[in-house]
């Protein structure tokens, strides 16, 4: 193997392992500000253990997360510098606000919420968390403007003589089309992890654990996580359409690949099931839903859809021949209907859970335990599949129609450095999923916290320690 190769398996591996991480945080960030502003309005203790118990959660998910996203920074030096070269002074500016303002919003105020149960007053406490919660949706934001760039290349002019994109204007960066589409359907995603994590948790500790003495806080939990998973699962819904037509607007031939469209298509279907050869290139059977990618592509149900060949000789005479210029088509493929698919079993389990509750009812029976494991994966999936198809979807290229990714890789690293490198990588990562899982399950199975509301700081004096709740 080239490193090339070894070197897209590294990142390949090491990005979607991060992003297990990351949806989970945003989505929980905001469940649990939601929790803790019930408990303040309300003062019912079901609220404030279910903030303690699903705030212990999110910070171990946080925490991790950390962890793994060092390793991405690295790996643009270490394997990909002439890539870094030619983006460096378009990231530069939107990664380093990142940093420098929604990356300290998380910490800061995290920690902020972490010790200041009893230093802080209940208003001001609260506060904390949502801020945090706030960081994390600004620094989504930022990063995808960024990876938009890769999609989309804009506000820039290209520098022959560095061989680099140098950036003109900053605020087509941050307004870039791509960017626009992709930041609420990412976010809409996250609240549908989030969701299916909560509810699951829930769902399995109220029919595993039902003799807790906590049924009702557990039920109040599930359908705070199922109403997030079934209006999320329409944001998800309405968002991807509206990205899905921006995206034949700017890359044609990701759409063509998400369906296997070889030829120009007028009116064009979207195919549930397809059954091929390998290769993808020949139909064998398939289940279609006639005239839907035309409107997926163009909201007109009539219009036409340009497929794979036809893109193929206008990209050779764009860019140059003897290039393979579609990606993967089987995998393209199959990620966009497993993207599609696990989302919306999600929602449907989440209205299934509303439906099966309502009126006070509520699931006691043990059989409904595998539904519970099953919620959180179902979503966090269907979001890996998503990013896998949007990464993939735009090979051969690093940053569409500027820089293939063939010319990205750094020129001095050899196979077998990059090889270590990925064998080394994938045992930590698999080290650290141990490590995750048995914390999670830990603290899952102990249940809620017993403590009593915190104190109010007026009854605290300066001599008392920080109250670390978790």
């Amino acid at each position: 193997m080239e490193a090339l190769e070894i070197a897209r398996w590294q990142f390949g591996i090491t990005t979607v392992y991060h992003f297990f991480f990351v949806p989970i945080t945003i989505g929980l960030s905001f469940l649990v500000a939601g929790l803790q502003t019930a408990w303040f309005r309300t003062q019912d203790e079901k609220y404030l253990r279910l903030t303690k118990f699903f705030g212990k959660l999110f910070l171990i998910n946080f925490a991790m997360g950390i962890v793994t996203g060092i390793v991405q920074e690295f790996q643009f030096g270490m394997n990909w510098s002439d890539y870094s070269r030619f983006v460096g002074d378009i990231f530069g500016a939107p990664l380093a606000i990142e940093g420098l303002l929604a990356f300290f919003l998380e910490s800061t105020f995290l920690g902020l919420w972490i010790f200041g149960w009893e230093k802080l007053r209940p208003g001001v406490h609260l506060a904390t968390i949502w801020i945090a919660a706030i960081g994390t949706v600004l620094s989504a934001y930022f990063i995808l403007a960024a990876n938009s760039f890769m999609q989309n290349p804009v506000g820039f002019t290209f520098n022959e003589t560095l061989n680099r994109a140098e950036l003109t204007d900053f605020w087509a960066v941050m307004t870039n089309p791509v960017v626009l589409v992709t930041f609420p359907h990412q976010i809409t995603a996250c609240f549908l992890v989030g969701g299916g994590f909560v509810a699951g948790v829930a769902l399995w500790r109220l029919v595993r654990r039902s003799d807790d003495g906590h049924a009702d806080t557990w039920r109040t939990a599930m359908r705070l996580g199922a109403v997030t998973l079934v209006i999320s699962g329409l944001g998800v819904a309405i968002t991807g359409d509206m990205q899905s037509k921006v995206m034949m607007d700017v890359q044609p031939m990701k759409m063509a690949a998400a369906e296997g469209l070889y030829e120009d298509e007028q009116p064009a279907s979207f195919s549930i099931l397809t059954v091929g050869t390998p290769d993808g290139k020949h139909e064998l059977w398939s289940i279609k839903v006639p005239h839907l990618l035309s409107y997926l592509a163009n909201g007109d149900f009539d219009s036409e859809v340009r497929g794979i060949n036809s893109l193929q000789a206008e990209y050779e005479a764009k860019y140059g021949e003897g290039v393979k210029y579609s990606p993967n088509i089987p995998v393209t493929y199959w990620a966009f209907r497993w993207m599609i698919a696990l989302g919306m079993a999600a929602a449907a389990a989440g209205a299934w859970l509303l439906w099966v509750t309502r009126k006070g009812r509520t699931l006691t029976h043990r059989r409904w335990a595998w539904l519970g494991v099953a919620l959180p994966f179902l979503p966090l999936f269907g979001n890996s599949f998503g990013w896998i198809f949007t990464e993939m979807g735009r090979q051969p290229w690093l940053v569409f129609g500027m820089l293939p990714t063939a010319a990205g890789v750094s020129p001095g690293v050899s196979a077998g450095t990059v090889l270590t490198s990925l064998i080394g990588f994938t045992a930590l990562y698999g080290v650290l999923a141990v490590i995750e899982v048995k914390l999670l399950l830990a603290y899952i199975n102990k249940g809620l916290p017993d403590e009593a509301a915190p104190r109010h700081p007026d009854d605290v004096d300066d001599d008392t320690p920080l109250a670390f709740a978790y």
